[in-house]
């Protein structure tokens, strides 16, 4: 593997001292970009890009030939665990994803096993492999999954929400149900991230997309619990070094104190939360990561500046602050409005890590 030239990110994630808070964007490789929305368009669709390594390693590559990013993450879908465990993953048009079989009964639970992903998943692994060679230790590669009570809803709703009742009443009527499909699904999830580790990746991020759905109390039993069980079950040095983990649940912040307790390295931090806060609630157990509103991007470049001079203000001194977006970049965003972001963190971070 080639010796990394910008570990910034990495150590940032370790609470590390860097020279500057490193920055790097969820979806940074998407629809935004135009050069993304011409290889989908030679990829076919959506999941044919997903399952071309070449296609999948050029589009994780692009973001960073045009902004100067300190990390590249790895461009597939959540949903390929679901869909290796024969769910029949597909994507309507305008409509998002949809599976043939939702998983409803104890006999679907049963039937459904954890992929091998050097099998089932080869196309991911094969794309981990391409990208980080090609990389040649610009920045760190990122892996991902989705958390399995995320993955979960998918799974059992047969596609996306917005009252997740087949979950929610299985959650409430059949709870051992659903914890036993949760269990199987996190152990999919740390196999396929360590799957991804073997094969180059330098950090993991977990996204929690819908745990911000649930209850406090249901949150702690149904989505942290088993985001533990997949920490607990991960890879944790590779290449000689620390593979930091990072969880991030959308509309969590109320529970990073518990977050913090998982043995993950980092967590996601969504707009919704002022870093200060989210700061004083982990204390220094982690590292966080975030976050700027999207819609921040929408601006001009001079407010766009200001808002990152309020994020980085917000956090404060000290290493142990990785910029992003609280959620993923929107497809109508100005590539240029983008970089202006970028451009401001590498400009206006420098003195919040003077002197360490």
């Amino acid at each position: 593997m080639t010796q990394l030239k910008n570990d910034t990110f990495l150590r940032a994630l370790l609470r590390e001292p860097v020279d500057y808070t490193p920055v790097w964007m969820m979806r940074q490789a998407g629809r935004y970009l135009p050069e993304y929305r011409a290889t989908r368009t030679r990829a076919g669709s959506f999941m044919d890009l997903c399952m071309n390594p070449e296609l999948a390693c050029e589009v994780t590559l692009q973001p960073l030939e045009r902004f100067p990013l300190d990390a590249a993450i790895l461009f597939s879908d959540i949903l390929t665990i679901p869909d290796a465990m024969g769910l029949g993953l597909y994507f309507a048009e305008g409509e998002g994803p949809h599976f043939d079989t939702p998983v409803r009964t104890e006999a679907d639970v049963a039937r459904i096993a954890v992929p091998d992903p050097e099998v089932e998943l080869r196309y991911v692994m094969d794309a981990v492999s391409l990208i980080r060679r090609e990389l040649k230790g610009r920045v760190p590669l990122i892996g991902f999954s989705g958390s399995p009570w995320t993955l979960a809803t998918y799974m059992v709703e047969g596609g996306g929400s917005k009252t997740y009742a087949h979950t929610k009443a299985m959650m409430y009527d059949r709870p051992q149900l659903l914890h036993a499909l949760l269990t199987k699904v996190a152990d999919a999830v740390a196999v396929y991230l360590n799957a991804q580790i073997a094969r180059g990746a330098q950090a993991v991020m977990v996204f929690d997309t819908w745990g911000g759905a649930l209850t406090p109390a249901k949150y702690q039993e149904f989505s942290l619990a088993y985001m533990q069980r997949v920490v607990a079950g991960l890879t944790r040095e590779a290449e000689g070094r620390r593979v930091p983990a990072v969880l991030f649940t959308k509309n969590g912040g109320q529970w990073l104190d518990r977050m913090a307790d998982t043995g993950c390295d980092a967590l996601g931090v969504d707009w919704t939360t002022d870093l200060a806060d989210a700061r004083r609630m982990v204390k220094d157990r982690v590292a966080l990561q975030g976050n700027l509103d999207p819609c921040v991007l929408y601006a001009s470049p001079e407010r766009i500046r200001e808002e990152v001079a309020a994020v980085l203000a917000s956090f404060g001194h000290g290493s142990g602050h990785v910029f992003n977006l609280g959620h993923g970049i929107t497809p109508d965003v100005d590539p240029d409005h983008a970089g202006a972001m970028v451009a401001a963190v590498h400009e206006l971070s420098p003195a919040y890590h003077r002197g360490g």
